[in-house]
């Protein structure tokens, strides 16, 4: 069995990560999904959440990411995600306004559908602000 995996993150915009990795994590829509190479195969919906890996080097990055899939297969990890943002390139000011509309959203939502709404989009400027600020 090797010891590394192909990793490749894509978004509709780009391709964020191609890598060999010794291990990822992502999060699943029932919670978080731990691979290693060799995994058997799988095919499960993204969360809003954080994708850790570590490279062959031994170095963990993250990256927020949110929405999408994630194919596993024994000796390669396909992410296709409608977001997926390295620390890094995280735009703080940006993601704390975010943060205080959905914030305030939230408090003014009148029915279930405008509920839901802010809920996502607070959980969405609450990842990016977790990822940024794990980097620093």
């Amino acid at each position: 069995m090797a010891d590394t995996i192909e990793l490749e993150i894509v978004t509709p915009e780009r391709q964020v990560v191609k890598d060999r990795v010794t291990e990822v994590q992502v999060p699943g829509r029932n919670g978080y999904l731990g691979i290693l190479p060799g995994h058997a195969p799988l095919i499960s919906e993204l969360a809003i959440g954080e994708i850790t890996y570590t490279t062959g080097g031994g170095v963990s990055e993250r990256l927020f990411v949110a929405w999408g899939f994630v194919e596993v297969l024994p000796d390669r990890v396909t992410i296709l995600a409608q977001t997926a943002e390295r620390a890094e390139d995280v735009d703080v000011p940006h993601a704390e306004a975010a943060r205080e509309r959905a914030q305030q959203r939230l408090k003014e939502a009148e029915n279930t559908d405008q509920f839901d709404e802010a809920f996502h989009a607070l959980a969405l400027a609450e990842a990016r602000l977790d990822i940024a600020k794990r980097k620093q």
